[in-house]
């Protein structure tokens, strides 16, 4: 169970991370309160998480599910640039994820 508390944890940073541009500095009330609460969300998963995960990979995992997530979320929705090269870092990333969980136990 700890594996998704920490995947939900990463997902909720994902969401923080956009609110936190979306806020345009914490003048528009809505992203911000919006990025409030999904930090709250995430730091709490997170916090589950490594009740069962050592912390240094839960760590790694939770900032690699958001440093990836963010990356791709912007190239979606906020139209950041896409390259091969982005893409080849973001998919080793995401490769590191997977193998931070294949040798964690």
């Amino acid at each position: 169970m700890a594996w998704v508390w920490l995947v939900t944890a990463g997902l909720f940073e994902i969401l923080f991370a956009s609110f936190l541009k979306l806020s345009d500095g914490f003048t528009k009330l809505g992203f911000t309160i919006a990025f409030v609460v999904s930090a709250a969300f995430s730091f709490y998963f997170l916090t589950k998480a490594m009740q069962e995960i050592p912390v240094g990979t839960a760590y790694a995992v939770w900032t690699g599910i958001g440093a990836a997530g963010v990356a791709i979320f912007g190239i979606i929705f906020f139209a950041e640039a896409l390259s091969f090269a982005r893409l080849f870092f973001i998919s080793t990333l995401i490769l590191s994820i997977i193998g931070l969980k294949v040798v964690s136990s």
